[in-house]
């Protein structure tokens, strides 16, 4: 085992309750009182997340590891690869006009991918092959004028024209890849490359960080958000500034404005760990709390434990949110953007340290998809075991499973091929947001066979438009739409689940979604889900209102599947493996098609 931090001040452990209750609650900043319990946990070293290059005891063992073959024959089938940044002013100022992520992010993704090989690889290597490759990826980062994605600067292109800085997704993992090469290569590169290096850093990431969390501004939004930026932009602001700038008390202020930053983005969670922005940000943004958890961990030998934080038991719900929410045979609601599968090649350290640190379900392997989570792995393997498949047994998942905080439940099928439903009563100001209250999702063996289709289509300009049709009420979303009104947009507008019954014969859920609606002549409006589990199972969607005058009310069977209409009552739909009849019934009323 190796230890990385010395400590001369008293070794208390930080309560974070306490020290959260001495916020200035007009900024993220650390207030005077914040700052002096810090004084007694933070280290007066920078962070070191591994050894350096020169510990050869260490990096050769890492080599002689299976993991460590083979990331290094990895690096080597990237060799020849040249960066693919900085990319022209032209194309950046299309992708921002546009919106339009196909012309860059290919280009970041593919740069970032092999130059962090390159770095590790050499580190396990240290024959030298991979430097020039490196220095060349480092100045051709440190050439570009901005180091966001382009659909995140301004209309004005501000932080490419150099009238700004700013942190998005992009940018700080630019900041914390720069500082691994700085930090581990030591004398591999120049002196006169490390500096420009830490300058870099200091500029466009630490100093930046810190002064948005001085004084509040729209430069760098997320700082103080419940979404997935808040908690993926801090936690490579931090890394970045613990592991580079020499002055100690920025080391204290950055550590300080996470955690109180991460106050905000864990209150955008249900007290039941309902993550209202889907699995696939969950897997993102939850991922990178817990890495940040991780370093500050690691950083103040546990001193600083937001793996607990202020809410132990929250943090648990969270934590195993994933396995809660899965319907069945690896399927999830999807839900506003979420995704409604986990990609098997994308990185998985979220399920990885969620099994570590919260007892969740074993990932069956470790993907991970940036250096900075490899370092973690490799410096205690022993911590990051897999599951053995072949004594784990069948994975059984309860009848149902009821996200009280945000109306969502999930009834299943237990029939031989299980027919299930996930609802959601929700609001229409969740992270993310689709106006969706009411919305639910039918799988059928492993076929989402009619419901909710999901994310809107790939992000472009006025993707996240309230005008964008594939956000609205009526775009994808099976919710009724009245007099040609759909579901308005805000926190105010949401159902409510007013009765539940769950046994195993059948399920039940009422949600009023009347309130989802500006619509004067509109009384009452409740949506009923049944789920008769008897024989291969029936599942009921019934929608009952009350108007002051006649209307005309619609509501979409929204699909996939290849669909057949029988007549004005019945459609059959057809999926991949599955089939299933919808009959549909009115009263006091004529369905038309």
């Amino acid at each position: 085992m190796f230890s990385f931090n010395g400590f001369a001040q008293n070794q208390e452990v930080l309560d974070i309750k306490a020290y959260l209750e001495q916020a200035d609650e007009e900024t993220i900043y650390p207030s005077e009182k914040q700052i002096e319990m810090l004084k007694n946990v933070i280290p007066n070293e920078v962070f070191q997340p591994a050894p350096k290059i020169s510990d050869r005891v260490f990096w050769n063992e890492v080599a002689e590891t299976e993991s460590g073959k083979i990331y290094l024959k990895k690096a080597l089938s990237y060799l020849a690869e040249a960066p693919e940044v900085p990319i022209s002013d032209e194309i950046y100022r299309r992708a921002n006009k546009e919106g339009n992520r196909t012309i860059y992010k290919p280009r970041y993704y593919n740069t970032m991918i092999r130059l962090e090989h390159f770095i590790l690889a050499e580190c396990l290597e240290n024959k030298g092959r991979f430097v020039p490759q490196i220095k060349t990826y480092l100045r051709a980062i440190m050439d570009m004028k901005s180091w966001l994605h382009p659909n995140h600067d301004d209309r004005n292109n501000s932080v490419l024209e150099g009238k700004r800085v700013s942190i998005d997704l992009g940018a700080r993992r630019f900041g914390s890849v720069l500082a691994v090469a700085e930090i581990l290569l030591e004398d591999q590169l120049s002196p006169e490359l490390r500096d420009k290096i830490k300058a870099q850093l200091q500029y466009r990431i630490t100093d930046n960080y810190l002064q948005s969390c001085k004084i509040p501004d729209k430069n760098n939004h997320w700082i103080d958000g419940k979404s997935n930026w808040n908690a993926v932009c801090t936690s490579g602001a931090v890394f970045t500034s613990i592991a580079n700038a020499i002055d100690g008390d920025e080391r204290i202020a950055a550590i300080g404005s996470a955690i109180n930053s991460m106050k905000h983005y864990i209150s955008g969670f249900g007290a039941d760990g309902y993550c209202s922005e889907g699995v696939g940000y969950w897997r993102y943004g939850f991922g990178h709390y817990l890495y940040l958890a991780e370093i500050l961990f690691d950083y103040t030998d546990g001193k600083i434990n937001l793996f607990e934080g202020h809410n132990p038991y929250k943090l648990d719900k969270v934590a195993n949110f994933p396995e809660n929410f899965h319907i069945q045979n690896e399927k999830f609601a999807p839900f506003a953007d979420g995704s409604s599968i986990v990609k098997n090649n994308e990185g998985n350290f979220a399920y990885v340290l969620a099994a570590k640190q919260y007892g969740a379900r074993k990932p069956i392997e470790n993907i991970l998809d940036q250096a900075v989570e490899q370092l973690i792995v490799w410096k205690k393997p022993e911590d990051y075991t897999t599951r053995n498949t072949t004594n784990s047994g069948t994975f059984e998942v309860p009848n149902h499973s009821y996200f009280n905080d945000f109306g969502m439940v999930i009834s299943r099928g237990k029939q031989n091929v299980p027919f299930s439903v996930a609802v959601k009563s929700g609001h229409n100001k969740e992270n993310h947001n689709h106006s969706d209250v009411g919305t639910y999702i039918l799988v059928l063996g492993e076929d989402l066979i009619s419901g909710d289709i999901g994310g809107a289509p790939s992000y472009r300009a006025g993707s996240f438009s309230p005008t964008n049709k594939a956000r609205s009420s009526w775009g994808g979303h099976p919710v009724p739409r009245i007099n040609n009104t759909s579901q308005s947009n805000g926190r105010q507008f949401e159902g409510k689940i007013t009765e539940t019954k769950f046994t195993d014969a059948e399920d039940k859920v009422v949600i009023d979604i009347s309130t989802a609606y500006e619509l004067p002549v509109l009384e009452s409006l409740s949506r009923t889900m049944v789920n008769d589990k008897s024989s291969a199972g029936t599942i009921t969607i019934q929608d009952d209102f009350k108007t002051t005058k006649p209307v005309a009310f619609g509501t979409a069977i929204t699909t996939f599947s290849k669909y057949k209409i029988v007549d004005a009552n019945t459609i059959i739909l057809t999926g991949k493996t599955q089939k299933i009849k919808v009959e549909i019934k009115s009263r006091g009323g004529k369905v038309v098609y």
